[in-house]
């Protein structure tokens, strides 16, 4: 499909339903794929750019025509439909997307790729009722981007502290990619450490944490790396 790896994976975490949501739409592509693929009756796209929600509208342009599309310019879920039974919203920091969602509605089913503060969104999640069914982090494009589908229904799995901030998934099967995210963080901090003129101590812990993680995830599944 159009727009790369990172949008083949959001699209392959969608779900049939009968009316699809896409907050910050951009081209559209990830409703092009809802509607060819027959897993959503109706979208509804929008964004707070009326030049990216233009581009949007003119490759959805038929489906416009037959009534399967509705559009909106607007910032968040100000004009979206709550009807709607999953929304995605991605591509935006983790406490915007919090605030999209206090300011809106709570939704059945999200898909949410934050680009930053994961953590704040899984932790407003699971305090409004909310279970986190796929919570992990890929690459793609040179990016390493976190990956959250939650469902509003109880039975909530317990989120320990690490889960919080790396991710559910991340810490019971750590896939290769956030491996290698750990073998960047952990890099990084110890050039800032090696740098910092103040707050090295700070920054040593947080090595020494990032290191004892990926002891205790990355090597025991896939030995010393």
């Amino acid at each position: 499909m159009k727009g790369g790896k990172r949008l083949r994976i959001l699209c392959g975490e969608l779900e049939r339903c009968a009316l699809f949501a896409d907050v910050g739409c951009d081209h559209g592509y990830c409703s092009e794929y809802m509607l060819k693929h027959g897993l959503c009756r109706e979208a509804f796209i929008s964004d707070i750019s009326a030049k990216s929600l233009k581009k949007a509208e003119t490759l959805l342009a038929a489906y416009i025509e037959a009534g399967r599309v509705r559009s909106a310019a607007a910032a968040g879920l100000d004009k979206t439909d709550p009807s709607a039974e999953l929304v995605l919203i991605a591509g935006m920091g983790g406490e915007e997307i919090v605030h999209i969602l206090k300011e809106g509605f709570l939704p059945p089913k999200l898909v949410l790729q934050p680009m930053k503060n994961a953590e704040k969104v899984r932790a407003f999640l699971l305090a409004n009722g909310y279970r986190l069914v796929r919570d992990y982090t890929f690459f793609a494009e040179g990016k390493f981007y976190d990956l959250i589908k939650a469902y509003k229904e109880a039975g909530a799995p317990a989120y320990t502290r690490e889960m919080l901030e790396f991710g559910r998934d991340n810490i019971l099967s750590p896939s290769e990619d956030f491996c290698k995210k750990l073998e960047r963080d952990i890099a990084c901090a110890e050039t800032w450490a090696e740098n910092a003129k103040e707050g090295r101590e700070a920054l040593e812990a947080r090595i020494a944490r990032l290191k004892e993680l990926y002891d205790e995830t990355c090597r025991r599944l896939s030995g010393d790396r």
